[in-house]
């Protein structure tokens, strides 16, 4: 018992350290996005963390080209990977900060809806009500048909569903791939998002500035520091014990929102991201509860 507390509570810190890190992250390419096209932000930012995850991947003596990295699990986790990328990045330019960061917290529980919905999982009545009480905070958050809806918002919606879409078909992947090999074809989707992007908008792709360079550079450091302490915290702690912790990444987000960006949180955006919130602690401890087994007779 003993033990499993402590394994918890370090898995927790693992957890509180890589919400910090995304959070970091995110700000580090809004300010990138301000001085260079978006597209190339998305192309210097995936090259670089697909680096040194192969650097990574190497000193570990992991192989990153196998058979299990072609399988259609994998396919489909690129595909959504580049979606959630591109629209959540674009949402990060165009959009705050804070209501990006808000609106990506209802990623689990439309996770926890496609798995009923397209991977057979068992979910009641409770949980399903939780969802759409969740996604209601959404809807509060966006606001549409009033005065202060701004469509850029739906970018990160998008967003969202693409890492829903993700973390799901991560489900499927196998297990055979290492936590170094799906962070580098996770970065290479992003170069890839990039690519894409500057295919669809094309933009002079002139060599950042200094500072710019420099912005990139540590958003590579805290994705992949985020990244593997994300790893290490579901694989260290219980899942139940550990993910509510993935809500954190709210303060640490709309802090950077408020401190760095001068933002301002309405009322409905508080409103919607408490909906969110309670929403998603709900069902994890649905989910906790049903996993543990019965009391013997």
């Amino acid at each position: 018992m003993q033990d499993n507390r402590r394994l918890n509570s370090i898995g927790s810190a693992f957890m509180v350290a890589a919400m910090a890190a995304f959070a970091v992250e995110d700000a580090l390419i809004k300010r990138a996005t301000q001085d260079i096209p978006v597209a190339l932000a998305l192309m210097l930012f995936g090259v670089g963390g697909a680096a040194l995850f192969a650097l990574m991947a190497r000193l570990q003596g992991h192989r990153l080209w196998t058979r299990d990295a072609r399988s259609r699990p994998m396919v489909i986790r690129v595909g959504f990977e580049i979606t959630g990328r591109l629209f959540y990045v674009l949402a990060l330019w165009l959009a705050p900060l804070s209501s990006a960061t808000v609106i990506l917290q209802a990623t689990p529980l439309v996770v926890v809806a496609g798995a009923a919905l397209f991977m057979g999982e068992q979910v009641g009545w409770r949980r399903w009500s939780a969802i759409f009480i969740g996604l209601t905070g959404v809807l509060i958050i966006l606001q549409p048909g009033a005065d202060s809806f701004s469509p850029l918002s739906i970018l990160a919606v998008i967003g969202m569903l693409g890492f829903a879409g993700r973390d799901l078909a991560s489900r499927a992947a196998p297990k055979t791939l290492s936590t170094s090999a799906l962070g580098f074809f996770g970065f290479l989707s992003i170069f890839a998002a990039g690519v894409l992007l500057h295919l669809i908008r094309p933009a002079p792709l002139a060599l950042p500035s200094a500072s710019t360079s420099l912005s990139l550079a540590a958003a590579t450091v805290a994705g992949v520091l985020a990244y593997s302490a994300l790893m290490k915290a579901m694989r260290t702690g219980a899942v139940s014990a550990v993910t509510p912790f993935r809500y954190t990444r709210l303060i640490f987000g709309i802090g950077l929102g408020v401190l760095v960006f001068g933002e301002s949180l309405s009322p409905s955006m508080v409103l919607g991201s408490g909906l969110i919130v309670l929403s998603g602690l709900f069902i994890l401890a649905r989910g906790a509860a049903k996993s543990r087994p019965a009391p013997k007779a």
